[in-house]
């Protein structure tokens, strides 16, 4: 088996969600892989030169370096340690998180070629950001969708009489949670029984924002800050309906979890979305910071508790697809 280096935002134990990085490390070792996963540094130019060192310090012993690629200001990570990489010989896979890398690929023309274009392989986790790398040329590309362990998702028989609200990410502007206090706010004003649960840490300032903005609207939401993926799956339990608000995406891991657990979904229509969900079929889409959509959805998902149930089997059937035991071979695919 081959020996990885995994290049990316290693920052649970520092209070942060749990990536790519953690999860598939895991699941790669597991399948005989040494993996050397960098950097767990909290300072961001701590992390660079973290991630820099290991690169030079594995150069020798591994066969590839996956490097996290998203579009935000971690850009410059992947873009830096992807050069050293090519000074260095080194055959790296850039993994294409970023929901706002098609806009990257438009205004960082000249260092999007100089990352994507000398990559062994390009791996895009959903077919939305594949097929924008293949409009602005791109052909070393492979889609291997992010995965989850199919067999930790249990399906609940859900009512919704009462609205329970579950909202699941680290609290980033561009996820906009704000909107997830202005739907609940709208459903409450209208006389519906309705709860929001928001679970997630704080990435920018957003979680505290969001509690004040709560406050002012003087409705009750239950701030659970980090869960881990057991505690917020027994939480789940609770709720009935999965919002996601978010104004950029990819392939979101929690929307995938959402769906394994038969929680209908509602997710703004942005970026990989409309190639996760189809909609009314296996999800609802709406448009983006859409509170009057989003609230006139959850009423029908109300209104129709028999389509509500089909949606969320249709959704498992489909998020069964994205099984470890099923990615692992794509992934194997690559690396052998």
């Amino acid at each position: 088996m081959k020996n990885l280096l995994y290049i990316g935002n290693k920052l649970s134990n520092s209070g942060k969600t749990e990536t790519t990085i953690e999860t598939l490390s895991k699941n790669l070792n597991l399948e005989g892989y040494t993996v050397f996963a960098y950097s767990n540094q909290n300072n961001k130019l701590l992390r660079l030169i973290d991630m820099l060192l290991a690169i030079l310090k594995y150069a020798t012993k591994v066969d590839y370096v996956l490097i996290d690629t998203y579009s935000t200001s971690n850009f410059y990570y992947g873009y830096l340690c992807s050069q050293l990489c090519r000074i260095l010989n080194l055959k790296y896979i850039p993994i294409l998180h970023g929901g706002n890398l098609p806009n990257r690929l438009k205004t960082n023309t000249k260092l999007c070629k100089s990352i994507f274009r000398y990559a062994h392989i390009n791996v895009a986790p959903s077919l939305y950001i594949k097929s924008e790398f293949e409009t602005h040329g791109y052909s070393n590309l492979v889609h291997i969708p992010n995965s989850i362990n199919i067999e930790k998702y249990s399906v609940k028989k859900r009512k919704y009489e009462s609205v329970k609200l579950l909202w699941v990410r680290s609290f980033s502007d561009i996820y906009n949670p704000i909107l997830a206090v202005e739907i609940l706010k709208s459903l409450l004003d209208e006389g519906i029984q309705a709860s929001l649960c928001m679970v997630g840490p704080d990435n920018d300032g957003s979680l505290l924002k969001t509690e004040k903005y709560a406050k002012k609207l003087n409705v009750p939401v239950n701030f659970t800050g980090k869960l881990s993926k057991l505690e917020w799956i027994e939480l789940s339990k609770d709720c009935n309906v999965f919002i996601n608000t978010t104004n950029f995406d990819n392939m979101p891991v929690s929307v995938i979890e959402a769906m394994a657990l038969g929680l209908p979904v509602i997710s703004t229509n942005v970026g990989g979305m409309p190639f996760l969900i189809d909609h009314n079929q296996d999800g609802i889409l709406v448009n983006p910071n859409s509170q009057k959509e989003f609230v006139s959805a959850i009423k029908n998902f109300q209104l129709d508790p028999i389509k509500t149930d089909q949606l969320a089997v249709k959704a498992r059937k489909k998020v069964e697809s994205y099984d470890w035991e099923i990615v692992k071979n794509l992934w194997i695919s690559v690396l052998e």
